[in-house]
């Protein structure tokens, strides 16, 4: 039986910490878009879920060779949305990590990191453009609803980098550190 569970996570490592619960509740999933996720009946904590953000897109000859490998390694690409891949393994045939070392988790993490600026850039654009807009508006003697919005979007910004950038960061630094101390 399908089941549609509708959430939104901004942390990938509690996205893949949902899918393992949900697999020991015994639903495995199935298909994402987003915030919808939906999985079928299957046997409890049958599963084991990864997630990795892949440089290209994935329809991109290099992705489609690495989710290849992956496949090849005993995991089983179940999904995708955009760069984000879905892996999942059974947990009977022993641990599933997709990262072996510090470098290959590094650079996980500084992909993502990539992504969070960029999508803080576009906020920080939409919100000069709105505040511009809202000024030349305010002008005419109309109200500056634009200036509101550019608020928006500056608190979003400041939203992302406290909840996501900072400890996303945290991370880096901890790995780069552990990095250094092994050399």
């Amino acid at each position: 039986m399908k089941r549609v569970i509708r959430k939104i996570f901004v942390d990938f490592e509690k996205e893949e910490k949902f899918l393992n619960e949900m697999s020991a509740n015994g639903l495995a999933l199935t298909k994402y878009s987003f915030s919808k996720y939906v999985f079928e009946d299957a046997p409890k904590g049958e599963y084991i879920y990864r997630l990795e953000l892949l440089e290209h897109p994935v329809d991109h000859l290099e992705s489609q060779e690495y989710i290849q490998f992956m496949e090849e390694m005993g995991a089983e690409h179940v999904t995708s949305y955009h760069r984000w891949v879905y892996f999942r393994k059974k947990a009977a045939d022993g641990e599933f990590t997709i990262y072996s070392d510090n470098d290959s988790k590094l650079k996980h993490y500084k992909r993502i990191m990539l992504l969070f600026w960029f999508v803080i850039g576009l906020n920080m654009f939409i919100g000069l453009l709105n505040l511009f807009l809202g000024n030349l508006i305010s002008s005419t003697g109309r109200p500056p609803i634009n200036s509101y919005l550019s608020i928006v979007s500056f608190s979003f910004v400041v939203l992302l980098l406290l909840f996501l950038v900072i400890p996303l960061r945290k991370k880096i630094d901890k790995l780069e550190n552990e990095k250094k101390i092994r050399e």
